[in-house]
């Protein structure tokens, strides 16, 4: 019961450091369970909502209507909230999803998955894009692009959403963000930037690729660890160079879920965290007794250790002086 009671206290509170600084806290979502367990826990909105389960769960493609109905119920389900729609991001250790996956790929992580598979078929890729569009009141959903490497590629999604805007005599800007899951997205984000409204890390992803590591092999599976000071460093230099342009940063893979990980990402300038329905409250509650003072030094101690378990006993040790 007590447990109850705080956590209703925190679904209320704003989500701010003790020296002002607010961090726009969101769930990841993938199921209509999902989004009630984040308004319950006072989420500010849906920072990711994964639209390749609604490709799972049909036999064919699902058309523009299916997609439209699940879109338009997710807002309604956040009572009006903003919510994040990431495009189809299928390949590598995703199943098929009526025949789109290519197959007998030589090493499908780096292959023709997330964005290069939109890209690939581009009725599929307009078709989903004109469901978020029918959404009401336009711009309630910002669309986050998966696994962009380069400028050329998000110039290529932005083409596909002018035209669908064209078509559908849309002239209202709609915020177009990208996943930062390479180290190229993350080497170049101020190039990124200066073309998207925002950068979203994925560190499932990213982790993987800066490490070298396929976080599905049993055999290495251990040591992909996000908090490895080569990734810290990959998402401080993402959040810098998209400062740059005036761009914010949020994260919204399983670090945003990390406790020991909160004020290190707040540290390096991460202004929009994207966690697991259940954490929000806990996430809260971690922000909410920072100061970004703190919080920026003890990043910076961060990207000075050594390695993932170095980082690991610096959170601990910082947790004990809370």
């Amino acid at each position: 019961v007590i447990e109850g009671r705080r956590l209703a206290l925190l679904a209320n509170a704003p989500t701010r450091t003790r020296d002002g600084l607010d961090i726009r806290l969101l769930a990841n979502a993938e199921s209509a369970a999902d989004v009630a367990l984040a308004r319950t826990r006072g989420a500010d909105g849906v920072g990711l909502y994964r639209t390749e389960f609604l490709f799972l769960r049909h036999k064919d493609l699902p058309s523009e209507d299916e997609q439209f109905i699940a879109y338009r119920d997710l807002v309604l389900g956040m009572g009006g909230l903003p919510v994040t729609i990431r495009t189809l991001d299928l390949g590598a250790d995703k199943a098929d999803a009526a025949g789109l996956v290519m197959q007998g790929e030589e090493n499908p992580a780096l292959g023709v998955r997330g964005v290069r598979l939109s890209l690939r078929y581009p009725a599929v890729f307009s078709t989903q894009i004109r469901a978020i569009l029918r959404v009401k009141p336009l711009g309630q959903c910002r669309i986050m692009v998966p696994m962009v490497a380069s400028l050329s590629e998000l110039r290529a999604v932005r083409a596909v959403l002018d035209e669908a805007k064209r078509e559908m005599g849309i002239a209202e800007r709609i915020e177009l963000g990208v996943m930062i899951e390479t180290p190229a997205a993350a080497m170049t984000a101020d190039l990124l930037a200066a073309e998207a409204d925002f950068l979203s890390i994925g560190t499932n992803d990213l982790t993987q690729y800066v490490l070298a590591m396929d976080r599905g092999n049993p055999a290495v599976a251990a040591g992909v660890d996000a908090l490895h000071p080569a990734v810290l460093r990959m998402i401080g230099e993402t959040c810098r160079l998209a400062a740059t342009h005036g761009r914010w940063v949020g994260v919204c893979g399983g670090l945003a879920s990390d406790p020991a990980a909160l004020p290190i990402l707040v540290g390096l300038g991460v202004t929009e965290i994207s966690a697991v329905p259940g954490f929000v409250a806990e996430a809260k509650q971690v922000v909410r007794r920072l100061t970004l003072v703190e919080a920026r030094a003890h990043a910076d101690l961060a990207l000075q250790c050594k390695s993932a378990a170095d980082v690991r006993a610096l959170a601990r040790a910082f947790e004990d002086t809370r």
